[in-house]
């Protein structure tokens, strides 16, 4: 409630307000300071069309500020009008907030008119012509012939000091004490009596039917005890008329004479209750992200506390390392000791500064947000539609602009806790008067990206990052993954890029990964592990880049022909080193005959003949009768059965065994095709002009084929 109390003071007596008015401008002003600040102006410069009244900001004409003269840039403060009223003979007055005020200077009447004068607790006559300016914005307007009276009251916001100054009240004491009574601890919102301690136990006890009697403390229970009732407010201009709805286009409430003949005829009106609910969601909306941006500033502050208290450490610690050393040096090392010194504890000062100031400067808009806060909060409470709707759109505006203040970098340290500094005790005694800090240490850990870092097939994707508070100077990074099979960490890529995909991995395989930085000190730590995986099933298609330029693609480089007669070789842009694999190919163009090779292939395979006739390709040829096997130009194991257009040729690639076996519309051709098989091997097919095939991949294993044991020790490709 303390930080609240900001809230509840006048901008010019600096004290709470009393009988608050509203300026258009949507700020508040305490009644008889208005009438303090008022100006006359010439009849000369008042415009004719010039009407001050409470029914909206369009009503009154602001004045300009520049050629009237009104706001001095100089003091900020107020004074007449240059070049058109003299000096006032009143003393210049200051308020609690420094504003300026210049009393309105009224004719003395004559002693036969003494009698005339308004009496003490009325309000004088104000002058015509009157001027008053927002002790706030500046923002000047020139009053009608009601005056002060056309600016509607504040009743929300005086109904928010009352409460709040009963609650600063002395102490409450007990209604039940026969004698002396004691302080009051609690009140019963249901018997609407005030207890002490002892009296409470006694006289209610927390069991039957006081069970469910709602306890508050003392200082809630006087505030719901004296709340105002609700009041039935009166238009401004129709003081007869109660205010019972609500104009859209000018945002405030109005009776029905103002529809019936004033100019909100033809406006949008809506009605006054259901207005004020909507606005006090709208006010209970804004406040609750208000809310989350205080927590974060109170967490924020608790942040630079501790930074406070760690360079205080980290200062001790580094001043007593400095002094170790230059205590081992020599004498001139000595005469250089203060000079250093006298460096750090300035860093040291530096940084305590830096962090107090901004724990200041966030102490300051913290309590200014914690007070609009409770404000608000007080300002929901009230039960009065149409005052509170006369200043809801000022608060929700209010409460938007703070929250906006708290915005991104705000809450962010403006200084590191860490020195970084490092002295260099190495140098010859020669080179002692040229010893100085040098601002070089091992890089900190990187960060990884998590949400960058990603795996697609067999390939791996890792971001990484330096830590934003981090100034030491990076080289480069190392990045390290393990085999993926629980194996060390190898060094997969050296670089100053903090980006990097690596291919080649092993499917359906669980990978770690760490990245560490380097400079000309040294290497830094690792940063923290990542895991990542592999996908189960092998999705790839045809490699563009690796083929024969005979070969021709198409469906997405799924679909694969040829412009030659001569066989040529086209490959997977995936290689497969571990786990089981199976992919199909469908004939779609089978002419003459030819006879087509299915199979695996090393990287670096023949890609002007046919599949298998090189020791670097393991294959299955087929024509429309009969197939073979063939490695190295060696053909064995004739097998009857051929292909013709519309045929499907499986292959099924298993490492835990090492084997290859080849299928044909569903059925396995032949027995196993080739054993022993180690390393890093791409799906491969060579065909010539009469055949066209189609890849399909990601498949299951199929149903007939059992799986052998893993190999702990797989090989790494």
């Amino acid at each position: 409630m303390d930080e609240m109390e900001e809230e509840l003071k006048c901008p010019v007596c600096g004290s709470f307000y009393r009988e608050p008015i509203i300026l258009p401008c949507s700020h508040n002003i305490c009644l008889a300071c208005a009438r303090n600040i008022l100006v006359q102006t010439p009849d000369a410069e008042s415009p004719q069309s010039s009407r001050a009244s409470g029914s909206g900001v369009s009503d009154y004409d602001y004045l300009d500020l520049d050629k009237m003269s009104l706001y001095s840039e100089a003091d900020s403060g107020y004074g007449s009008y240059g070049g058109f009223v003299s000096a006032p003979t009143t003393p210049c007055q200051k308020s609690p907030n420094g504003v300026r005020v210049f009393p309105p200077t009224v004719p003395q009447p004559p002693a036969q008119q003494q009698h005339l004068l308004p009496q003490p607790g009325s309000l004088p006559p104000i002058p015509r012509n009157s001027c008053i300016t927002c002790p706030q914005c500046h923002r000047s307007l020139i009053l009608d012939d009601r005056g002060l009276r056309g600016f509607p009251k504040n009743r929300v916001l005086e109904g928010v000091v009352d409460r709040y100054q009963q609650s600063k009240a002395a102490a409450l004491k007990c209604q039940l004490c026969e004698k002396s009574p004691k302080e009051a601890t609690v009140m019963c919102e249901q018997c609407d009596v005030f207890y002490c301690d002892p009296c409470r136990l006694r006289c209610h006890p927390p069991r039957g039917p006081l069970a469910k009697h709602r306890l508050v403390p003392p200082a809630q229970g006087r505030i719901s005890r004296r709340a105002s009732p609700r009041k039935i407010s009166t238009c401004t201009e129709h003081e007869l008329e109660n205010l019972s709805m609500y104009c859209v286009q000018c945002k405030m409430p109005v009776c029905y004479q103002c529809l019936e003949e004033g100019k909100h005829g033809t406006h949008e009106v809506k009605a006054l209750g259901a207005m004020w609910k909507l606005h006090k969601g709208q006010l209970s909306q804004a406040l609750n992200g208000l809310s989350d941006r205080a927590t974060e500033a109170k967490e924020f502050l608790v942040q630079l506390r501790n930074m406070v208290q760690h360079i205080q450490e980290n200062g001790v610690e580094f001043e007593a390392c400095l002094v170790a050393q230059c205590d081992a040096l020599i004498d001139a090392l000595n005469r250089r000791k203060a000079q250093l010194l006298a460096r750090v504890n300035k860093e040291h000062e530096h940084k305590l500064k830096v962090v107090r100031d901004q724990i200041s400067h966030c102490t300051v808009k913290l309590r200014q947000t914690t007070g609009l806060m409770e404000y608000c909060l007080e300002v929901i409470k009230e039960n009065d539609p149409s005052g509170f709707l006369q200043i809801s759109d000022a608060l929700i505006r209010r409460v938007h602009m703070t929250e906006s203040q708290w915005g991104k970098g705000t809450l962010t340290p403006r200084m590191t806790s860490d020195f970084d500094l490092t002295l260099d005790s190495g140098p010859l005694l020669q080179t002692i008067h040229q010893l100085d800090f040098v601002q070089m240490k091992v890089p900190a850990a990187p960060m990884l990206q998590l949400e960058e870092c990603c795996t697609q097939n067999n390939s791996a994707t890792l971001s990484w990052k330096q830590p934003p508070l981090s100034t030491i100077a990076v080289d480069g990074y190392i990045l390290e993954l393990d085999d993926g099979n629980g194996g060390p960490f190898r060094e997969v890529y050296v670089g100053t890029e903090t980006i990097c995909t690596v291919d080649g991995l092993h499917f359906h395989s669980t990978y770690k990964s760490r990245v560490k930085a380097f400079n000309a000190s040294g290497v830094g730590q690792y940063s923290k592990t990542l895991i990542m995986q592999t996908s189960e099933i092998a999705w790839f298609t045809f490699d563009t880049a690796s083929a024969h330029p005979d070969i021709i693609f198409s469906n997405d480089n799924l679909t694969v022909t040829c412009n030659s007669y001569d066989d040529r070789v086209v490959m997977g842009n995936s290689a497969f080193s571990r786990g089981v694999h199976y992919w199909e190919m469908t004939v779609d163009r089978y002419d003459n005959h030819p006879d087509p090779a299915f199979g695996i292939a090393r990287a670096d395979v023949l890609k002007d003949v046919m599949l298998g006739k090189d020791d670097k390709a393991w294959a299955m040829y087929v024509d429309n009768n009969r197939s073979w096997f063939m490695h190295n130009n060696s053909h064995t194991n004739r097998t009857d059965g051929g292909i013709a257009k519309g045929a499907t040729i499986g292959v099924l690639l298993d490492f835990t065994r090492g084997i290859v076996i080849f299928l044909v519309n569903d059925e396995q051709q032949g027995p196993v095709a080739f054993e022993g098989l180690e390393g890093a091997y791409y799906p491969a097919i060579s065909l010539n002009r009469n055949v066209q095939v189609t890849l399909h991949t990601g498949l299951p294993i199929p149903d007939f084929y059992t799986p052998g044991e893993a190999d702990p020790t797989g090989s790494v490709c």
